[in-house]
C-alpha cells in the first residue's frame, strides 16, 4: 500500500505547522506547477499539491499529500 493518501476538494485534513497542529478544508488540487504568493510550487499528477483553507483563520496553505492526514 502506498504511503501517500489521496485527497479531494472538500476533505477535512490536518497538518503540522510552525504554529502547531492546524486543520482545514481542501479547496483546490494542483496537478501541475502553479504560482502561489509569488512563488512557483511544483506539482504533478503523481505528486499533487493541495490548497487548504484553515478552519481557524481563513489562511490558505499549499501542501503535498505526505504532510496531510484525514480528519473526521
Amino acid at each position: 500500500m502506498s504511503s501517500a493518501s489521496t485527497f479531494k476538494v472538500g476533505d477535512h485534513v490536518g497538518w503540522n505547522s510552525e504554529a502547531g497542529h492546524v486543520s482545514g478544508t481542501i479547496t483546490k488540487v494542483h496537478t501541475q506547477d502553479f504560482d502561489y504568493k509569488g512563488h512557483t510550487h511544483h506539482a504533478s499528477p503523481d505528486k499533487p499539491q493541495y490548497e487548504i483553507k484553515s478552519d481557524k483563520t481563513d489562511h490558505v496553505a499549499a501542501h503535498y499529500g505526505e504532510a496531510l492526514k484525514h480528519i473526521d
